[in-house]
């Protein structure tokens, strides 16, 4: 058994970024990481640009301008400002090459044709340079970069339609158990509703994975063999709840040996989510969870997460991490690190009630997780703690 911290540093160093791209639209690459450099095309601004609503003049010697003229957004005359003239300008227009200065509307007064400095105005003032964001033939955007909003307007700004972006990895979610019914069925009396795989699936699609496919399999071990031997050879990852522990009818464990699935750890010093595999074949990588919702729910933001990110290009994902002073006490059983479900607000932290790992409902409520490593013993009112942030879209 390994600790916390050794699982996550195997997990990180055994997911390379995929060598695979795609070229997506620009408009559907948000949550995507940037494949290769992107250059350039053009300046930006691609003109000299008025950073004001004001006049654009060619600065002289006096406070008096004659006033010949307007350019507004889109124009693309040029017109030409000798010595001591000045022209009506809006933010965004472009700045006539004679002019060398813009002053704002409210530091000048107009009468007739004659425009009046009420202050001294400087050489360039208000004027955005050509490529003062970015010069042609300069990298606009670096590979690697996260492809946020603000991103992607960015590039879309340059005049980008489509973005070479990592390819993220195919997923598939499977199932076990005999006892799992579907919501909507009525329940026989042993049964329970399955809600792992909608659950892993929607806190996927939440952080941008869409191509998934799940799949259910009862407590059969042939069954359980040929499913995850399909599984495997069709997606970049795999993800199993449940039958991983060392029951009687648990036969994730043996049917990824006879598989050749290399096992990088099975079973971590934590709680809740202690019976966790990763693994290895060729390329594809496999988690194993454990079977109750709490726990397979938090080795997925822990480990599935950080995974995922790393194979999809964003080398540079951490956990959302923060100190928090905390509302509660806490005394921990045993000697294994807790993640335990909580409630985050204005740098203050509740542990909250039901910490089973059987239990969602405290989960529904958490907007955050409290980890308390191996080493502590309890939590304290007031005491410091380390805060994991839910992702919660």
């Amino acid at each position: 058994m390994i600790s916390v911290e050794q699982a996550i540093t195997i997990v990180e160093n055994n997911t390379p970024p995929t060598q695979s791209s795609e070229l997506r639209a620009l408009c559907e690459s948000v949550g995507y990481i940037l494949y290769s450099d992107t250059f350039a095309p053009i300046n930006m601004p691609p003109f000299r640009q008025s950073a004001m609503d004001g006049y654009a003049i060619n600065l002289h010697e006096g406070s008096n301008y004659n006033l010949i003229g307007e350019v507004k957004a889109g124009d693309n005359h040029q017109p030409t400002l000798n010595s001591g003239d000045a022209i009506r300008i809006f933010t965004g227009a472009p700045v006539p090459d004679t002019a060398n200065a813009v002053i704002m509307q409210e530091r000048v007064t107009v009468k007739e044709q004659v425009l009046s400095l009420e202050s001294k105005v400087s050489f360039a003032e208000n004027i955005r340079p050509l490529g003062e964001q970015v010069s042609k033939g300069q990298i606009a955007l670096a590979k690697g970069s996260h492809l946020t909003p603000a991103a992607i307007a960015f590039l879309q700004s340059l005049g980008f339609t489509e973005i070479p972006v990592y390819k993220k990895p195919t997923i598939a979610i499977v199932v076990t158990g005999n006892e799992l019914a579907e919501a909507g069925q009525p329940l026989a009396h042993g049964q329970i509703y399955e809600s792992n795989a909608s659950m892993l699936q929607t806190a996927l699609n939440s952080l941008g994975y869409l191509n998934i496919t799940t799949h259910k399999v009862a407590d059969n071990y042939t069954e359980t063999l040929n499913l995850l031997d399909q599984v495997i050879s069709a997606n970049d990852v795999v993800l199993v709840s449940g039958g991983i522990s060392v029951g009687d009818y648990d036969f994730v464990g043996a049917a990824l040996e006879e598989l050749n699935v290399e096992q990088l750890f099975y079973k971590v010093k934590q709680k809740p989510g202690k019976p966790l595999f990763f693994g290895k074949k060729d390329e594809k990588i496999i988690f194993a969870l454990p079977g109750n919702p709490a726990a397979a729910l938090s080795c997925f933001y822990i480990y599935v997460r950080n995974a995922l990110e790393r194979l999809s290009g964003n080398l540079n994902f951490n956990l959302s991490k923060l100190n928090a002073q905390s509302t509660s006490n806490y005394i921990k059983k045993g000697d294994r690190g807790q993640f335990l479900k909580a409630l985050y607000t204005n740098g203050k932290v509740e542990v909250l009630d039901g910490q089973s790992s059987s239990m969602l409902h405290t989960f529904a409520l958490a907007n955050a997780l409290v980890y308390l490593p191996e080493t502590a013993d309890s939590i304290k009112i007031n005491d410091v703690v380390t805060v994991i942030l839910l992702p919660l879209n």
